[in-house]
């Protein structure tokens, strides 16, 4: 198996953590964004939106899109399953990670570019008006699941799933960009934020 992509990148954590979860290996082949080499007409074969991941498996078989890419890998792969048979349980994890697509991350990466990536990139001084764009939406989506893991230990249920997964990523640049106090004044998130991050398949991603 391949997995084309970039160590830091989110999506790219996303499949990683996916497989680690799994207890299963994939080579991982860097495409270097900064030469543009996500735009080649080698890699545009394997995601032809030009952007990371893309996966291979060992079978010749192709797919793009990260949260289609995490649903394949726990359907075929051995290990624990990250899909709730449960139909409710289903449902809310299916629910939480278009809470993540639509609201949470949209507003996060605000925070995120600004605060971290913008200075990386030497993109100039950070927008506060975005940022505080950024920090409403992501206060919002807390104000939300709050409630919901005051009764439940993760987002779907009692058991970590693939809403997880696509979470941490955001997560984890969110804290990292000075999201730990935001965070903090939601106690509830903040536990289920300090179980998920403790897992070994996250460590192993992140090298933690």
């Amino acid at each position: 198996m391949k997995v084309y992509g970039l160590p830091m990148s989110t999506a790219t954590r996303s499949v990683l953590t996916t497989l680690a979860e799994k207890g299963q290996e994939a080579e991982l082949v860097v495409v270097d964004l900064t030469k543009g080499e996500q735009k080649s007409p080698a890699y545009m074969e394997h995601h032809p939106f030009g952007v990371i991941p893309a996966f291979e498996d060992d079978d010749g078989f192709k797919l793009y899109e990260s949260r289609a890419i995490i649903r394949y890998l726990d359907r075929k792969l051995p290990g624990p399953s990250l899909t709730p048979s449960d139909v409710h349980a289903y449902a809310r994890m299916e629910q939480f990670i278009s809470v993540e697509q639509c609201y949470f991350s949209p507003s996060a990466m605000k925070v995120i570019w600004e605060r971290l990536f913008k200075k990386v990139m030497g993109g100039g001084t950070p927008d506060e008006a975005r940022i505080s764009e950024g920090l409403q939406g992501v206060e919002r989506v807390f104000g939300i699941i709050e409630p919901v893991l005051g009764k439940q230990q993760y987002l779907a249920g009692d058991g970590f799933s693939l809403a997880e997964v696509t979470w941490m990523p955001y997560m984890d640049f969110f804290v990292a960009a000075g999201g730990a106090e935001l965070v903090g004044k939601y106690p509830n998130v903040a536990a289920w934020w300090e179980r998920v991050r403790s897992r070994p398949s996250w460590k192993k991603v992140t090298g933690a």
